[in-house]
């Protein structure tokens, strides 16, 4: 009889969870709460506690090759940078093509994730479930999957702020924030410059009398398009660059990257000059930005003092007055309610997990966390390898190494981040892209063989290692092999060009180009022909 998994939450993460425990034999059985798949990206007029919630204008910052699932690439008229209503389409397509609805049971909450008294021996979890109609059950499975998300708990530092509770105007969270129609000729503080920050001050800057963000440390800002209009991952994000930059010492690549970032435009002119150097935290992805401090209608502003009934003091001195709404755009926490407390450790409720999957402290690797980490590249083809590796890991087919190499494992990768992520709960969600999906491809037993595909596969080989590190990459060969990675990695360009291409522009004529050529060198040959005889002639006539 086949292992039945219990996964918790039919979002990106989760549908990628359902396939991947059908690929190894397993029976999973999906708890979403809500009515819909989706998870993040389903736009909803309100927001709705302990779940996700997004603005209606959000765009990912990501391009669909880069962020597609491995197995099944976006269709080729989508845009490269999609909205979230496109995004939720394609993870549609995507749950239907493979059948995955079936296994998902909308409108149930876990209540409660508890390990059976023989779990040492056998593994298994308990897991109560609450239905719509509110009836309550609880279920055995062999292995858990939580792929909750955790976007869900918005941080309000208002204690931070004195004064606060004199301001007149609202107060929200950017998980509350739905569009820019409330603020029509507001004046309005945005307080915080990472990407949603920076989308929803620019957002509001169009509509607003004056738009004020407000950042304690600044940002390195960078658009979506880079060189020749291409799509700044697919850029950025390969093997031979993450090698090079190996290879270099950091600061040489921190005064490189500052330096072309600063040619665009000067950040410290723009207000937007952070205190850390630009490999030490995430920049800000945001076209916008830039252009709207230069037109006026946006202003940079450091760090809120105070407040003082409608004005706001800042750090730097400066004082706005009549302000009429601040949105806090502070960061999430995350929480999973429903798991053992002893998973947790420290009053933060952090947990510790091995590779970002899976707690060292369990006897049996039987339940894993995924989604929960920070990268500069792509989520869910990072996320879908996760489910890879913990499926293969519940089914019995892969194994992790002790428990005290796990934990060691845990504090060298926080120790490295600290310097860049003061606080250890932050600093243990960060990882590096391209090494750490690579790390867990290598468990999974699907990281390519370069060398061996330059020598085999010199058309894919070259494209996998100089070209974007698409997830593609780890279908070519292994568990869970694809018969159309080859034709993914060669076509994906071409998927990159069909968007755009709306509008027929004619090549121009070979021939009008040969003849121009040839007469401009006809020409030239007789200019120099004619000072030949024409210099002798003034040489000769003294």
């Amino acid at each position: 009889m086949a292992k039945r998994v219990a996964v918790i939450g039919a979002g990106s993460s989760g549908l990628t969870s359902i396939k991947c425990c059908l690929d190894e034999g397993l029976e999973p059985v999906c708890f979403e709460s809500s009515d819909d798949i989706g998870g993040l990206w389903k736009f909803k007029e309100q927001p709705e506690a302990d779940r996700c919630s997004i603005y209606r204008s959000v765009i990912v910052n990501t391009s669909k090759e880069m962020m597609c699932y491995s197995d099944f690439p976006m269709p080729d008229h989508f845009p490269n940078y999609v909205n979230n209503s496109t995004l939720l389409q394609y993870i549609r397509l995507y749950a239907g093509h493979f059948n995955l609805l079936k296994h998902i049971h909308f409108q149930t909450t876990v209540r409660s994730v508890r390990q059976r008294p023989d779990f040492s021996n056998s593994g298994q979890w308990e897991v109560v479930t609450v239905d719509r109609d509110g009836r309550e059950e609880t279920h055995v499975f062999d292995g858990v999957l939580v792929c909750a998300g955790h976007y869900t708990q918005p941080i309000k530092p208002l204690s931070d702020f004195p004064g606060i509770d004199t301001f007149p105007g609202t107060i929200i969270h950017s998980w509350e924030y739905k569009d820019s129609d409330p603020y029509l000729g507001k004046r309005v503080v945005v307080v915080g410059i990472g990407n949603s920050g920076g989308d929803i001050a620019v957002e509001l800057s169009r509509v607003c009398e004056k738009t004020f963000l407000s950042t304690r440390k600044g940002a390195w800002v960078i658009g979506r398009v880079v060189d020749r209009g291409l799509p700044l991952d697919m850029m950025m994000m390969t093997r031979a660059r993450d090698l090079f930059y190996w290879l270099l010492p950091r600061a040489l690549l921190n005064l490189i990257f500052e330096r072309i970032l600063n040619q665009r435009y000067d950040h410290k002119l723009y207000g937007l000059q952070p205190v850390h150097r630009i490999l030490d935290h995430h920049i800000v992805i945001n076209d916008d930005l830039p252009g709207r401090i230069l037109l006026g209608d946006l202003a940079m502003k450091s760090n809120v003092q105070k407040f003082q009934g409608s004005m706001v003091f800042f750090n730097d001195g400066t004082v706005e007055e009549k302000i009429d709404a601040v949105i806090l755009c502070t960061g999430y926490d995350y929480k999973f309610p429903f798991l053992p407390t002893s998973l947790s450790s420290g009053s933060d409720g952090d947990l510790k997990l091995y590779r970002r999957i899976f707690p060292p402290s369990l006897e049996r690797p039987t339940l894993a966390i995924l989604g929960l980490f920070q990268t500069k590249g792509a989520i869910m083809p990072a996320v879908e390898l996760q489910a890879r590796w913990a499926s293969r890991v519940i089914a019995g087919l892969n194994h992790l190494p002790p428990a005290e190499k796990m934990v060691k494992s845990i504090e060298k990768d926080v120790q490295a981040n600290l310097k860049s992520y003061p606080s250890p709960k932050l600093a243990a969600l960060q990882v590096d892209h391209i090494p750490y999906i690579d790390s867990i491809a290598k468990e999974v037993g699907v990281r390519p063989n370069i060398a061996w595909l330059l020598l085999k596969d010199p058309a894919v080989g070259l494209r996998v290692f100089f070209g974007p590190c698409s997830p593609y990459q780890f279908r070519l060969n292994g568990p869970g092999h694809w018969s159309g990675a080859r034709q993914a990695i060669l076509t994906q360009w071409d998927r990159v060009a069909k968007p755009m291409n709306t509008r027929s522009i004619p090549e121009p004529s070979s021939f009008g180009l040969i003849s121009w050529l040839g007469l401009s060198g006809g020409a030239a040959l007789i200019f120099a022909l004619m000072a030949m005889q024409i210099i002798p002639l003034f040489l000769n006539s003294d």
